[in-house]
């Protein structure tokens, strides 16, 4: 488990993390999310001791984790996949770093293969592709078979093979009954992934739920309805909470009123539907609504 208690971080006169609580359970999924610039990556550097907070405190399973007797078997770490030796090869990688917990060489062949670099252990890390060095990373992450798994960006770089296995990895993790923490900007990716989302905007808590009822909360279902007496639907559907607009020739999208509303409404008039179709927000909607005053970097808009 991670717990952080009121924890806040500045550099000089900028506040990157504010007053930051959430727990990360076992057992789940949780996913970390914010623009660029919220403070997610600070954060995750102040869970593994690589930044000191301002004030407030940080724990994983209870414990500072500058104060862990063995780090690697109790939390598995990728914040930066390049931060290797480049001139070592992966497996040399590996093993270097198991050395220093005592961990034998049949676990590093075990996370070679397991993350699917056995074809490249050989080679100098430094030469690999995004993607393989990706893999390196989740592999060290995985070295000493952890309680606690922080990864931020795995999936940055893989291939679609690679994205649905390190998808498939932590909800089988999680499962075990392990801490994931799990941090992307892709929300396709996590909305198939994460049980629980924490949203991060200019350094504090926008969020902390699970992620459908984040979606339920922060996006608007609306209702795509196409019917040969359109007009005639449009004119009984008048009412103080409804929103339609015309989206193309016999089509119309309704917001503010349920999808019973507008099919029992046409069926005391007679008027035949020829789609009734809710169309539910996603969790990239949910989010854009709930950080668009957040973003630190703000583009404009094609007209």
């Amino acid at each position: 488990m991670i717990v952080a208690d009121n924890l806040t971080k500045r550099y000089g006169d900028k506040t990157a993390v504010d007053g930051v609580s959430f727990t990360v359970p076992p057992g789940r999924v949780t996913g970390f999310l914010g623009p660029n610039g919220a403070g997610k990556s600070t954060t995750m550097r102040m869970i593994v001791g690589l930044d000191r907070p301002t004030s407030g405190r940080v724990t994983v399973a209870g414990q500072d984790y500058r104060s862990l007797r063995s780090p690697l078997t109790e939390v598995g770490v990728l914040l930066d996949a390049k931060a290797i030796h480049t001139g070592r090869s992966a497996r040399n990688h590996l093993r270097a770093m198991a050395a220093t917990h005592g961990i034998g060489r049949e676990r590093v062949d075990e996370v070679i293969e397991l993350t699917g670099i056995a074809s490249v252990a050989g080679k100098r890390a430094g030469g690999f592709s995004l993607g393989m060095g990706q893999r390196l990373g989740i592999a060290a992450a995985l070295l000493g078979d952890p309680h606690t798994l922080i990864l931020d960006e795995p999936v940055n770089g893989l291939d679609p093979e690679g994205v649905r296995w390190v998808r498939q990895f932590v909800r089988h993790l999680a499962a075990e009954g392990r801490t994931v923490l799990l941090s992307s900007h892709l929300m396709s990716e996590m909305s198939q992934t994460a049980d629980h989302v924490i949203v991060l905007g200019r350094g504090r808590v926008l969020a902390d739920a699970p992620l459908q009822e984040l979606v339920r909360t922060w996006t608007t279902t609306t209702l795509l309805v196409r019917s040969p007496r359109l007009d005639d639907l449009v004119a009984a559907l008048k009412m103080p909470d409804a929103t339609i607009s015309a989206v193309e020739p016999g089509a119309v999208q309704i917001t503010g009123i349920t999808p019973q509303t507008v099919g029992d409404i046409a069926a005391a008039h007679g008027i035949p539907l020829h789609e009734l179709t809710p169309r539910v927000g996603s969790l990239e909607d949910a989010y854009l609504a709930l950080t668009d005053d957040s973003v630190e970097y703000k583009t404009k808009e094609l007209a």
